[in-house]
């Protein structure tokens, strides 16, 4: 199975640079993409309905801000939209897509920027996160973190 994570810092712009073709070309089982900086009613029809790929998108509240999208070849069991959690939830930080044997986050941490209280709110995100995995990891679930950046992952 091939898993991509890439920070794509606005869908709408590297769809205008190949995006889709490069998509084709690859051919990933699952694609993870953060900082999509769209709403979904933003998209045109070709990144609403990825040809070949089941697709969810978790955007913020704020327009052209944060954002992730999952794009996977086999439809997954249940996808969860944020960690149920109003203050990250609201800026589209985290798709969650549960298959067969694991459980896959697509994240987009926040910056702390120089800012007291967006560095706090970072820190707290990730005090938060880690509380949720462990719970899911002492229960015996697989978990897969595809995060900020480009990754590639082969199981």
């Amino acid at each position: 199975m091939r898993l991509f994570s890439w920070n794509v810092n606005g869908v709408r712009a590297i769809e205008k640079k190949g995006f889709l073709d490069w998509v084709d070309s690859t051919s990933p089982d699952i694609l993870c993409i953060q900082e999509t900086k769209a709403n979904f009613d933003q998209l045109p029809e070709s990144l609403q309905n990825v040809h070949g790929y089941h697709g969810f998108w978790h955007s913020g509240i704020r327009k052209g801000y944060s954002g992730v999208a999952t794009f996977c070849k086999h439809e997954p069991l249940d996808v969860q939209y944020g960690l149920g959690i109003e203050k990250y939830d609201k800026e589209g930080r985290v798709l969650i897509t549960e298959f067969e044997n694991f459980l896959l986050y697509n994240i987009y941490f926040p910056n702390g920027q120089k800012d007291e209280h967006r560095l706090q709110y970072k820190l707290d995100f990730y005090d938060d996160l880690l509380v949720i995995l462990n719970e899911q990891v002492e229960s015996g679930t697989n978990v897969l973190l595809l995060v900020t950046g480009i990754l590639h992952i082969f199981l």
